[in-house]
């Protein structure tokens, strides 16, 4: 049992800090205070089967993973391939935006100069985030993705139809981002309270 405590210890230790987190935001994430996530970094304790699936989701590992012995080339690996997804994601983004780029080049050249490309190109690139925010990164930074994507729609809008001034577009925004804060603000209890499936 001591072994499993500090397989589990180092591997918590490891995620914890390779993603730049302290005792206290961990414990925050898991409902749990920061002395219980020290007492399972100092080896004194094992989380419980519930922790270790929530532990698994935020840090997108299997349990397995956080109950085995891993050596250092193995934790690179990890690391790489963390990595990746960020240069992936960024790779997306920066795709979006030299697309918008070409277009406005295109329509330069051609003599019409369409800068409105690149406020198309800000929603575009909250929608890439969103998704891979959903699928690699941590979800609840999806909260600020979707208030800007909304807020980037409004403005594509407002700047398409200037010459209407629809100055009142934005006043639309804000019943919207209540909306999301108060969503999200729900999924968050919902997740505290192990009822995200709901």
């Amino acid at each position: 049992m001591d072994d499993l405590k500090n397989i589990v210890s180092k591997n918590i230790i490891y995620l914890r800090t390779n993603n730049k987190m302290t005792q206290l935001e961990l414990g925050n994430l898991l409902s749990y205070s920061d002395k219980a996530v020290s007492k399972w970094e100092r080896g004194e304790a094992v989380p419980d089967a519930y922790v270790l699936m929530k532990l698994s989701t935020l840090f997108n590992v299997s349990v397995d993973y956080l109950l085995r012995e891993h050596d250092e080339k193995e934790l690179k690996a990890i690391t790489r391939h963390r990595a990746d997804r960020r240069i992936i994601s960024l790779i997306s983004i920066l795709g979006i935006w030299t697309l918008a780029i070409t277009i406005f080049a295109i329509c330069w050249f051609n003599g019409s100069a369409q800068w409105l490309v690149f406020v198309y190109a800000l929603p575009v690139s909250f929608i890439a985030m969103i998704v891979f925010t959903a699928i690699w990164g941590k979800k609840k930074n999806n909260a600020y993705f979707i208030s800007l994507l909304v807020w980037s729609i409004l403005s594509a809008l407002y700047f398409t139809l200037m010459q209407y001034n629809w100055w009142f577009l934005f006043v639309i925004g804000v019943p919207a981002q209540i909306i999301i804060l108060l969503s999200f603000r729900i999924r968050i209890r919902a997740e505290k309270a192990g009822l995200s499936e709901m």
